[in-house]
């Protein structure tokens, strides 16, 4: 990774140009967790239980049919999608209130989405599923592991499905970047200083967030994901890469269950095999050094400078 001048900190170094205090990362971790995992879940529940009343039907039953993840919903992947997404907002509440800076350095070092970057990121991200594609051909399959030949009909609730899809999923993806590579990221850059501890506790709990029941293979897939993201984060300076890759993988793993298989298969996955890391890894790495070479042939920085934040400096 690039050598930082004294003058300039990289992405996860960001709260320390802020207000002071070692406990504020650490109240910050305590509270996303507690906001996005406790009252965001509660908070988004209110609206459908409201309708539910309204159209005077059983709020037990129908909660039961929301929260149930073996068999979803439309309605239930939509409640997935926007308590993931109110990371976004969560996030930049305790930017603003507990470190005193602008929510838009979560974004990048440029203080806001590097757009163009954003959008050169999605066509990476094809080019690197297609190499993921390639190489998965000559991988061995285990049985059962198989697309069918034969899609699924489409029905209204496919339909439904694809709106989520296509509408929501792009704002869960964001969400969840903005939550672990972004502020976990520089909750720990700053509290240990170390773009290792910022990169490794953040991915480390991305994917434990997925699931404690999840089976190895599939921890250490979304682990490699994580620690990709996290790396490109340190190497371009802001959260476009890993957005546009997450997008693009979430929109493949559903379109193709809602085109082939089942929603169930894509939200709750037990099995999983080691055949998958060697695809996963192919994206991983081809789409690390292709999104960091775009953004050096832009002239982005992965860094900024001491004198650009100033965030209140007491301890409050």
């Amino acid at each position: 990774m690039p050598e930082e001048r004294p003058d300039e900190l990289g992405y996860h170094l960001v709260h320390r140009l802020g207000r002071r205090g070692a406990w504020r990362p650490i109240l910050g971790v305590v509270l996303l967790v507690v906001g996005l995992f406790v009252l965001s879940p509660l908070l988004w529940q209110l609206p459908y239980v409201a309708w539910m009343l309204a159209t005077g039907r059983s709020v037990g039953e129908g909660m039961d049919r929301l929260l149930d993840l073996e068999n979803p919903t439309p309605a239930g992947l939509a409640y997935v999608n926007v308590v993931l997404a109110s990371a976004i907002p969560i996030t930049w509440l305790l930017t603003r209130w507990l470190h005193g800076l602008r929510p838009g350095w979560l974004a990048s070092v440029a203080g806001r989405i590097r757009w163009r970057f954003l959008l050169a990121c999605v066509g990476i991200s094809v080019v690197a599923l297609v190499a993921t594609v390639v190489v998965s051909a000559f991988v061995p399959q285990p049985a059962g592991a198989e697309i069918g030949a034969e899609p699924n009909p489409f029905t209204s609730t496919t339909r439904d499905f694809l709106l989520v899809i296509l509408l929501l999923t792009p704002l869960q993806a964001a969400g969840e970047e903005y939550a672990f590579r972004g502020y976990l990221q520089q909750a720990f850059g700053g509290l240990f200083g170390s773009r290792v501890f910022a990169v490794g506790l953040s991915s480390l709990l991305f994917a434990l967030a997925h699931g404690l029941g999840q089976s190895w293979p599939v921890f250490v897939d979304r682990l490699a994901f994580g620690l990709v993201a996290g790396a490109l984060v340190i190497l371009t300076g802001g959260l476009e890469a890993g957005i546009a890759m997450h997008v693009l993988n979430n929109w493949l793993a559903f379109g193709l269950a809602l085109a082939f298989t089942d929603m169930a298969s894509t939200l709750n996955p037990t099995g999983g095999t080691w055949w998958s890391l060697p695809g996963t890894l192919t994206q991983s790495l081809v789409y690390l050094v292709l999104a960091t070479w775009t953004a050096r042939r832009m002239g982005l920085s992965s860094t900024v400078s001491r004198g650009v934040l100033e965030g209140p400096r007491r301890s409050v």
